[in-house]
């Protein structure tokens, strides 16, 4: 995706909000794979996501503690040689997604802030080609193309998701409102990024 040009030109408060709406989509997947394998807790990523949004309110800014923070959010990335489930990598990209949004926030000329874009999007793209492998007929060898993955509609909606929310950036001011609008902006389908119900 060409999103990446786009995203170095908003402001830092810009790209976190940004990336913590990427991180609203993504939350869901790591919360169906640590319900179905029973490790890791969703209640610490959805804490940390939360704590984010409050830093986002200037009137209302909390501190936060970084490196506590991450040291709680290493123990929640799961080892996937230990499980038999793709499930292990989309929770593998939220994980590490949230750890490379903290990470921007105290290094804002990294590149932790497109990275959760890249992550948001690696995550659609190796599922929707799962999807595209399973509806091969088992003696084809055809190959799934690049162009095939693009064009499946959870590839279209991600990009189309993080175009519009840079568009919706752009103009709006930098405040809680803003939050509240983007946040449902990417939640008002009640759907992940991966098409999975939000429970």
């Amino acid at each position: 995706m060409t999103i990446q040009p786009s995203l170095s030109k908003l402001s830092q408060w810009q790209q976190i909000a940004f990336s913590a709406a990427l991180l609203e989509r993504m939350l869901p997947n790591y919360k169906m794979f640590a319900d179905h394998v029973e490790f890791g807790q969703p209640k610490v990523l959805r804490n940390q996501v939360d704590l984010i949004w409050q830093w986002l309110d200037k009137n209302n800014r909390c501190k936060i503690n970084y490196d506590a923070q991450l040291v709680k959010l290493e123990e929640q990335i799961p080892d996937p040689e230990e499980f038999d489930f793709f499930g292990v990598f989309s929770a593998i990209d939220t994980a590490m997604a949230l750890m490379s949004l903290l990470q921007a926030m105290q290094d804002k000329d990294g590149e932790g802030f497109i990275n959760v874009s890249r992550l948001s999007e690696n995550s659609v793209s190796a599922y929707v080609e799962l999807i595209l492998v399973n509806e091969l007929d088992e003696n084809s060898e055809a190959e799934i193309t690049e162009q095939e993955i693009n064009q499946h509609p959870l590839m279209v909606w991600e990009s189309e998701t993080q175009q519009e929310l840079i568009a919706f950036l752009q103009q709006a001011p930098e405040n809680k409102q803003t939050c509240m609008a983007i946040k449902k902006l990417v939640l008002q389908e009640g759907l992940s990024n991966l098409g999975i119900e939000i429970a």
